[in-house]
This record gives structure tokens, C-alpha cells and sequence, in this order.
């Protein structure tokens, strides 16, 4: 390599904008990925929270708050939208959004085809000391997620992010520079309504369980009321890592890549 192209080399590495969306993008994609994986469980807050059970009441129906344990990654995931929204616009956040899709099928793919592959003997009674019986039987449960849930996932996920860039752009172009919090919030508070709704109508009501649209609504609902909770409690920290994104970059070249955003 010549003395110039290593010149190069160096400084499109040394770009800090560059390094932003890279860390940005990782920490993304990780986030939904892990958060489809450890989806599997569903954990009971109040339990977890050492408080008496809420009893909600929606729609004739009524239960405690159970969530999937994905639920704790995704307001991370609404964070890392809104801030490459802010500094990384539309095509930002749609090459994020389209690559953790990606990922997310590739991971599932290999978890089947890791499921699908003959278990060792020895392996199968390895953990009954633990209470697992069948080592094999388990690994299947945890990772062998129904093809209808990974659909629903899947869709609502990309549905949530497209209209999540373009509700967050909207606001922006109403309100310029100011509020911040609007956009993040109110991009959050539409796209996560669609996604709430449409990953559990894919999953639960077309999808073999066929739940009555009753305990759709009503989870659906208590799904979503919690990913609005989730969004408003984070806004210090949207500024806070705005604030911080700000000072990595310099103030001239934070202004520019979030004037380049809102183009």
C-alpha cells in the first residue's frame, strides 16, 4: 500500500463522525437482536419489583403485568433511533434498521439449524443436576421461537422504524432545532403504537393460538402504555446523550451532521 492510500486509510478511521455511527449501529443492532433472543421469557414485574400484583382490567379482560424480558432492550433500541435520527437522518436510521432485520433473521437461522443438529448423548443429561432433564428439549424451547412470533417481530419491527424516521422528520420539520423531546417522544408514541399492535396480531391472533381480539386489545394495550412509560423516563438521557455526542464531534461538526439529518 502506498504512503498515500495509508494516509487515507487513516483518516477516514480517524473520523469521528464515522466512529459515532459505527458505535451507534453496533450498540443498535445488538440491542434487537438480544431483545428477540431473551424475548422467549416473560417475567412478572411485580414479582421482580417485590410489590403486590397489579390487577389490570381491559376490554373483559384482566391480569397481572407480565412482559417478555425483551421489553427492558427495546426502550435502548427507541434511544439509538432517535439520536441517529437526530445526527444521521432517514438513511440512517433505514440502513440500521433494514441490517438488524438482517441479523435478526441470520441469528434465527442458525439457532434452527443448531436445534436441528444431533445432541450429543452425554449432552442431553449433562445439566439434570440443575433440573434440566433433557438438555436438548430445552435449548429447543428457548431458541426454537415460533415461526408466527419471529414474523410478527420481525414486521412490526421494520413497520415501527419507517414510520419512527418519518413521524421523528415531520416534527422536526415543524419545530426546526427546538424540542427535542417531542420528536423522540412523539415518533416513539406512533410507531410503537403500530408495533405493539401488529407484532401480537401477527403472532397471537393469526398465528395457531388465535386469541380473541378481546385479549389482544388488552395486552396490546398494557404492552404499549408500558413502551410509553419507558420512552418519557428516558428523555434525560436522550439529552444527556445528545450533550455528549455534541462534545465527542465539537459543536461546528455536531451542527453540521444534524443539519445533514434534517435535509
Amino acid at each position: 500500500m502506498s504512503a498515500a492510500a495509508r494516509t487515507l486509510d487513516a483518516r477516514t478511521l480517524d473520523d469521528r463522525a464515522l466512529w459515532l455511527f459505527i458505535v451507534l449501529s453496533a450498540f443498535f443492532c445488538v440491542n434487537a437482536v438480544l431483545a428477540e433472543f431473551i424475548g422467549v421469557k416473560i417475567f412478572a414485574l411485580e414479582d421482580t419489583l417485590g410489590i403486590a400484583p397489579l390487577q389490570w382490567n381491559l376490554f373483559g379482560q384482566s391480569g397481572s403485568l407480565s412482559f417478555t424480558a425483551g421489553t427492558l432492550l427495546w426502550p435502548v433500541v427507541f434511544l439509538m433511533t432517535d439520536v441517529i435520527n437526530e445526527f444521521f437522518g432517514r438513511r440512517g436510521v433505514r440502513l440500521i434498521s433494514w441490517l438488524a432485520a438482517a441479523l435478526i433473521v441470520y441469528g434465527f437461522l442458525f439457532a434452527f439449524a443448531a436445534i436441528s443438529l444431533a445432541p450429543a448423548d452425554w449432552w442431553v443429561k449433562a445439566a439434570r443436576p440443575q433440573g434440566v432433564h433433557d438438555y436438548q428439549a430445552a435449548f429447543s424451547a428457548v431458541f426454537g421461537q415460533g415461526l408466527w412470533t419471529i414474523a410478527g417481530s420481525l414486521v412490526a419491527f421494520m413497520l415501527g422504524q419507517l414510520i419512527d424516521v418519518a413521524v421523528f422528520h415531520r416534527i422536526r420539520n415543524a419545530t426546526g432545532e427546538k424540542h427535542v423531546w417531542l420528536r423522540a417522544t412523539g415518533s416513539t408514541a406512533v410507531s410503537q403504537l403500530v408495533d405493539s399492535f401488529v407484532v401480537l396480531y401477527i403472532a397471537f391472533v393469526l398465528g395457531p393460538q388465535k386469541w380473541p381480539t378481546s385479549l389482544f386489545l388488552a395486552v396490546s394495550s398494557v404492552n404499549y402504555l408500558y413502551k410509553m412509560l419507558a420512552a418519557v423516563a428516558m428523555i434525560p438521557l436522550i439529552y444527556l446523550v445528545r450533550g455528549g455526542i455534541t462534545a465527542f464531534l465539537g459543536e461546528a461538526r455536531a451542527r453540521r451532521l444534524r443539519e445533514e439529518a434534517a435535509a
